[in-house]
């Protein structure tokens, strides 16, 4: 197996700069670079050689870690060097010199931790959450994942379907011997109605954790000249979109990701909603049906919709249209406000910014909703742990009416193996020692 290197900090200069190094050369790779003693896990300062031609590499702060007591599972070193170009680009050149070096593909490191049982999948998949959480609430979702409460509770339904899988099994295997019926069954009945019961609860989270972990969803629909654009530039606190008078400027969809109390919230601009513009012919009308086309999809993909409407006019009824509980009507330019006034609407101004602290906590409020009722159970995350789920629940339910021993046992390896596709671990055949552990055959 190669031994690889790679960068384990961020790109670009910085004062200092982390290169892992890891397999089964790692320390070789070490005693060729530096004559100093490095003790296990403990920090030594070195002056790093190219042993080619013998030039001083760098001093740098050296930790090992044996295998396995390592990020993967293998002998590793990490060296902490300066964070030039030209430092790390030294330190390169020379362990690509080194035999069975290469520099690790993307990811590599972690997919060794998780083949070398350092974790499973749900815990290497929240690594990359972690790093590219941008708030609280996506960090600590990673990080309850990345510790494993995912795979506890993943595991205890699949160790739960193995042992009702075992005495499904041994029904099949030792039907000619004496095993009392009933007492098969009460060991696989309760265990298949808890795993649906608890598997049903866990998917009817209302995509609170995808939705936690992707940003929560908010298109700001409303006519060409509302102040769709200016709103978000103001809410991005940046200019974001092009702001004109001109109608049809927006045609494609633009977003802006944001912090707003802890959650990640994405807000999307979109092309004004102008009736009759849909599937016409010239090309000018084409582009800019197109964007009305995005903007109503997006309107229906939404966690939440702000509908602007330009209060110099009345509301105009495409955008009104779209009003129901998980939108908030918004009126922008209240300076020219006429015979819109309704307190359930929010008033806004995006030329002087007043009013903005009222949408904004609206807006917060609006996102907390969402995230209401939780609880401590850990939350679905990803569109692959939902499919495997609601698989593994249909051959429960299947096991649940089936009509023999057969039937019923092959559902629940399927539901196990479904299970095991988000965790990493499909271990069903090893039933042997839970049958001889439970009770005696032939009695």
């Amino acid at each position: 197996m190669d031994t690889i290197y790679a960068l384990a900090s961020g790109q670009g200069r910085a004062g200092i700069a982390v290169v892992r190094v890891s397999g089964p050369r790692a320390f070789e790779s070490l005693s060729l670079l530096t004559d100093s003693k490095v003790e296990t896990r403990k920090a030594t300062l070195v002056t790093l050689i190219n042993h080619n031609d013998q030039s001083v590499i760098d001093e740098a702060v050296v930790i090992t870690y044996a295998s396995p007591n390592s990020y993967t599972g293998e002998n590793t070193v990490e060296y902490n060097i300066h964070g030039g170009t030209a430092v790390r680009d030294s330190l390169f050149s020379a362990l690509s010199n080194m035999d069975m070096h290469r520099m690790a593909e993307p990811g590599e490191f972690t997919r060794r931790a998780f083949e070398n049982g350092q974790m499973d999948l749900t815990q290497a998949e929240a690594v990359a959450d972690l790093i590219h959480a941008e708030t609280e609430s996506q960090k600590q979702l990673a990080l309850n994942q990345m510790g494993g409460s995912l795979f506890a509770l993943y595991q205890g339904w699949a160790e739960k379907l193995v042992r009702a899988l075992a005495y499904a099994e041994a029904q099949i295997d030792f039907a000619d011997e004496d095993l009392p019926d009933d007492e098969v069954k009460s060991h696989i009945r309760p265990v298949l109605d808890d795993v649906s019961r608890e598997t049903e609860a866990h998917l009817n989270d209302g995509n609170k954790g995808e939705i936690m972990r992707d940003g929560v969803k908010i298109a700001i629909i409303g006519a060409p000249n509302a102040g769709k654009s200016s709103l978000i530039n103001e809410l991005a606190k940046r200019d974001v979109a092009i702001v004109s008078d001109i109608a049809g400027t927006t045609r494609d969809v633009l977003e802006v990701h944001m912090d707003i109390n802890g959650y990640a919230v994405v807000f999307y601009d979109t092309a004004g909603l102008r009736p009759g513009l849909l599937n016409l012919n010239n090309d000018h009308d084409k582009i800019e049906s197109e964007g009305i086309r995005r903007a109503l999809e997006k309107a229906k993909e939404a966690d939440f919709k702000i509908l602007l409407f330009d209060g110099a006019k009345e509301l105009d009824q495409e955008t009104l249209s779209l009003h129901d509980e998980k939108s908030q009507i918004v009126v922008n330019k209240i300076d020219l406000m006429v015979s819109v006034n309704n307190n359930d609407y929010i008033h806004i101004s995006t030329k002087t910014g007043q009013g903005f602290d009222g949408l904004i906590a609206n807006i917060s409020c609006e996102v907390s909703k969402i995230f209401d009722n939780m609880g401590n159970s850990p939350l679905l995350t990803r569109a692959r742990h939902r499919e495997a789920l609601i698989e593994a629940q249909d051959h429960v339910n299947r096991a649940k009416n089936g009509f023999s021993p057969d039937m019923i046992a092959e559902d629940i390896r399927m539901a196990v193996r479904a299970i095991g596709r988000i965790t990493g671990k499909t271990d069903v055949e090893d039933l042997l020692d839970i049958i001889f552990r439970d009770f005696c055959i032939g009695k």
